[in-house]
């Protein structure tokens, strides 16, 4: 039978259903492009905003259309929280489930009765997956930690994922040395990635620190994205003395006014992001410095966006993630006065979207005439493709072969595109 894979949302997400993929191949299913009729349509479902939700639902009822007699297995966020879709899918798992998901496809096509499992998420355990490799990139995900105990005012996942845990330290070694047979790079991933291992009374760095020194043939590890506050002195020393981590820190930010930060429920102020960032940055001085970015959050002031602007461009961050806030039901700022026009918050988000455009240009152009590590990806119209270790894509003139750790020259920049030749 064919399965197609509709994955929404996060890196966490997306290791999750690769997982199940990887287990459902396993077990003799012919896996299909995302989009084709399938007799199977699995769907890792997304709720970080109720736009998330809106194309979850869709995309689960997408299945019935490409194929009427199509079975609907649904899993992930939006599945644990809603209870909107009963009639939608004939499987529906929660967030301590998903990896049962073959085995409740199977169980479904021996009785033809339909699934429904979520659970209240207290005390869950880390849901153990393994995703051998990842078919379509050279870049392969492993989650490492689960789960949020933070509870910023706009966001739904602690109620969607549970509380924080953290995948074993032998557990990790074990999926870094299976993920290395098939792949250059290694993303850590997870929804508080900086506070893996608590439990095990082991922190991210010292994990780290253990996987580059007992998998020699990994030739890159990113992490996916981390908080301010979980950058510790060990991170950055261990940064500068091992060239296999990548010169690329995305760190969430939300908002550059102070005021805003406080009704978000975010655990530092702009002074404090700042101070940290500079610290990054003089131990490591080209690296690259991303940030996620929430406009128009409720009671958001002309004054308060005039100090986010002004921020970002303090901070020189080199590109930027931008999302117009997006009501969530179930969250605190659901319930907050202030809401903003649709219009305001578009307007704002374009302008911001310019000024990571702007700041990402400038970043670019100080590598021109530089050499770079890149990892190829693809080949297409004569160049290949691939990221810098600072996460710059660029292409690379003549085509390479796929998965290649390389050094190149960054030549120019046309059309927002960076290009380089092999050296």
């Amino acid at each position: 039978m064919k399965f197609s894979m509709t994955i929404l949302g996060c890196k966490v997400n997306a290791y999750e259903a690769e997982a199940v993929a990887s287990a459902l191949v396993q077990q003799g299913f012919e896996r299909v492009a995302e989009g084709e009729p399938a007799d199977i349509s699995v769907v890792f479902t997304c709720a970080v905003t109720n736009t998330a939700s809106q194309k979850s639902r869709q995309m689960i009822r997408r299945g019935k259309r490409l194929n009427p007699s199509c079975i609907v297995a649904a899993a992930g966020c939006y599945t644990q929280i809603s209870r909107e879709m009963d009639e939608d899918a004939e499987i529906i798992i929660g967030t301590e489930f998903k990896q049962e998901l073959p085995a409740y496809i199977e169980e479904y096509l021996r009785t033809g009765e339909k699934i429904r499992k979520i659970s209240e998420l207290k005390n869950t355990p880390f849901e153990a997956a393994s995703a051998d490799h990842f078919t379509t990139q050279t870049r392969a995900y492993l989650k490492i930690q689960d789960g949020c105990n933070q509870f910023c005012s706009y966001c739904i996942i602690p109620y969607a994922r549970g509380r924080e845990r953290s995948l074993d330290p032998e557990s990790v070694l074990k999926e870094v040395r299976t993920l290395t047979e098939n792949h250059t790079e290694i993303v850590l991933t997870g929804i508080h990635t900086g506070r893996y291992g608590k439990e095990y009374g082991v922190t991210m760095t010292e994990m780290i620190r253990r996987i580059l020194e007992e998998e020699t043939r990994l030739q890159r590890l990113r992490i996916s994205s981390i908080e301010i506050t979980e950058i510790d002195d060990d991170l950055i020393r261990l940064m500068k003395q091992d060239n296999r981590i990548a010169r690329h820190l995305h760190i969430p930010l939300q908002s550059g006014c102070d005021r805003t930060l406080k009704a978000m429920n975010r655990p530092y102020t702009t002074a404090e992001y700042l101070q940290r960032i500079r610290e990054i940055r003089e131990a490591i001085p080209d690296i690259s410095i991303s940030a996620d970015l929430i406009v128009g959050f409720p009671g958001e002031t002309e004054e308060d966006y005039a100090e986010t602007k002004e921020f970002l461009r303090t901070c020189e961050f080199s590109f930027l993630h931008v999302f117009p806030f997006s009501l969530r039901s179930g969250t605190r700022a659901e319930q907050m006065s202030g809401h903003l026009d649709v219009s305001v918050k578009k307007q704002r988000t374009a302008e911001c979207i310019r000024i990571s455009e702007e700041l990402y240009d400038q970043y670019k152009k100080r590598w021109i005439g530089r050499t770079a590590s890149v990892i190829t990806e693809r080949n297409t119209g004569g160049y290949a493709t691939g990221h810098t270790s600072e996460y710059i894509p660029v292409k690379i003139k003549g085509e390479q072969e796929r998965g290649i750790l390389m050094d190149v020259r960054i030549t120019g920049i046309i059309d927002h595109e960076v290009y380089a030749e092999r050296v």
